[in-house]
């Protein structure tokens, strides 16, 4: 086998802008504590669609523990008013 050249380093790692790298850490993570607090609520809000729902962990950028203290503090702050259940 013949060894295969390559022209550029887009074609070397899989197309244009083809490698990504590792995403960032949990942007809720500080100190190897998550900080989320239901009594955040600008913070809590932008974690929320308009109908309601919770974003993605994707989307969110938590890592999964951070992501289910998110849903607990939400569920609270919407238990005590802080949030709406559905946001219009």
């Amino acid at each position: 086998m013949a060894e295969r050249e390559y022209r550029s380093r887009e074609d070397r790692e899989g197309g244009a802008g083809g490698y990504r790298g590792r995403r960032g850490a949990c942007r809720f993570m500080r100190d190897g504590k998550c900080q989320v607090d239901y009594k955040d609520t600008r913070t809590l809000t932008k974690l929320v669609t308009p109908q309601g729902k919770l974003f993605s962990r994707k989307r969110s950028g938590a890592c999964a523990y951070c992501q289910r203290r998110i849903q607990i503090a939400v569920k609270r702050a919407r238990m005590l008013a802080l949030l709406p259940f559905v946001g219009r």
